[in-house]
């Protein structure tokens, strides 16, 4: 993005790829071995995480930040696999040049655009290909460090292919995300569900024989500079759960209320609410 947080720094992706909990897989059709059904033609169609001409401001009121706690973990030679990897825009920015990386998506548009990115980066330390979450046919017991951004994972398979002392690392989007916003429009992503997805990774993750697991919640506020910028998250990411490009949908009165609502000297907010899970093999 073309946005900053409060000490200007400049982003070229925000939210961690991402907005967790596309990957809903609620009614997956497997056809050929390719996951066929709304969601997954919806990021057929977006096609990549590119938010770099959507201008908003980041404050952040949790100190974890999921690169540095990768970068804390790796070492020469490591081996990382990037689950949700989307266009690889997260993993040709901020992944080490020193280790060896795959990054995997369950959409193949995703994945063209991944292997783009890549061609015009340079870099030779990344590999990126299709991959269903949910049937992982990695080598068992091969990576050193295995990173879930914004995407569903199943912890049993992800045990299996890391290493002994090996390090899981998620970050994701929960439950109270926009919490205002899905209030408004009365729908939106988990706006129905009982648990929030944090504690569902974090026991499925405790189930899976992970040891010394952390569950962190993620505080931010983003200051979205026009309206024109709100929307173009909104088309391009399903926080309220349409998985549809037809603009129309979004309903405009509610939009310019919540507007009305929210705008302060910095732009128009958005509470954002992540977390992040360490855990160990």
């Amino acid at each position: 993005m073309n946005g900053k947080n409060t000490q200007s720094k400049n982003f070229v992706v925000v939210f961690a790829v991402f907005e967790r909990r596309f990957f809903l897989y609620t009614t997956l059709l497997n056809l050929g071995g390719i996951m066929k059904n709304k969601e997954y033609e919806f990021y057929e169609s977006v096609k990549n995480w590119d938010f770099s001409m959507i201008n908003y401001e980041e404050e952040f009121f949790t100190n974890w930040n999921m690169f540095d706690v990768l970068k804390k973990h790796s070492k020469n030679g490591s081996r990382i696999l990037d689950l949700g990897t989307g266009g690889g825009e997260k993993v040709l920015e901020f992944f080490p040049n020193n280790v060896e990386i795959l990054g995997t998506d369950f959409s193949s548009a995703m994945i063209e655009t991944a292997n783009f990115n890549l061609k015009k980066s340079g870099r030779k330390n990344i590999k990126f290909r299709v991959m269903d979450n949910y049937k992982m046919d990695t080598e068992l017991e091969y990576y050193d460090i295995v990173v879930a951004r914004n995407t569903c994972i199943d912890p049993k398979q992800i045990y299996k292919t890391l290493k002994k002392n090996g390090v899981l690392i998620v970050r994701g989007v929960d439950k109270l995300d926009c919490w205002q916003l899905k209030r408004m429009f009365g729908m939106g992503q988990e706006y129905k569900d009982k648990m929030p997805t944090s504690l569902i990774d974090y026991e499925n993750i405790l189930n899976a024989s992970f040891k010394n697991v952390e569950l962190i919640p993620l505080y931010v506020k983003e200051y979205y500079k026009s309206k024109d910028d709100l929307l173009a998250l909104l088309y391009k990411v399903p926080i309220l759960d349409y998985f549809d490009t037809n603009k129309d949908k979004i309903d405009m009165d509610l939009i310019n209320k919540y507007i009305l609502e929210n705008t302060c000297e910095k732009g128009i907010l958005l509470r954002r609410r992540y977390y992040g899970i360490i855990a160990y093999k």
